[in-house]
């Protein structure tokens, strides 16, 4: 059973962050298959390593930004928002440190993606109502 119980306020914003990441998940593979069949192996590792930088953190961000709701916990809210900004920033850090550590990245398709996956959210409100 959880501690926390799950607030009714919730569920539209959250459900809005799960459609965003659906469609960043369906654009970057939709992308990564793209970049396969046109330019390569190399290129298509760098495309998809770029976009799964851009969505995990983002996934990890929406499930603490979306935790509270409400008038009586609006403390709440504004920390679970905040802790959950600082901790995209440092998984997206890190992301990016075992990406240049570990695989042989092209810079133009791994930040190219990377960028669409950041400016998809600025979009989605228009594919979907809340």
């Amino acid at each position: 059973m959880s501690l926390i119980k799950s607030n009714p306020l919730v569920k539209p914003g959250r459900k809005f962050a799960y459609q965003q990441i659906g469609i960043s998940v369906s654009i970057v593979l939709v992308c990564t298959l793209i970049t396969f069949f046109i330019w390569g192996l190399t290129h298509t590792q760098s495309v998809l390593a770029g976009g799964v930088i851009g969505i995990i953190p983002n996934i990890i961000f929406a499930y603490k930004a979306f935790k509270y709701a409400g008038a009586r916990s609006s403390r709440l809210v504004v920390e679970s928002f905040f802790s959950g900004v600082k901790l995209k920033m440092i998984v997206t850090a890190l992301l990016f440190a075992l990406a240049f550590k570990f695989l042989l990245i092209l810079p133009l398709p791994f930040f190219g993606m990377f960028c669409l996956v950041m400016v998809l959210p600025l979009f989605t409100p228009f594919l979907f109502k809340l």
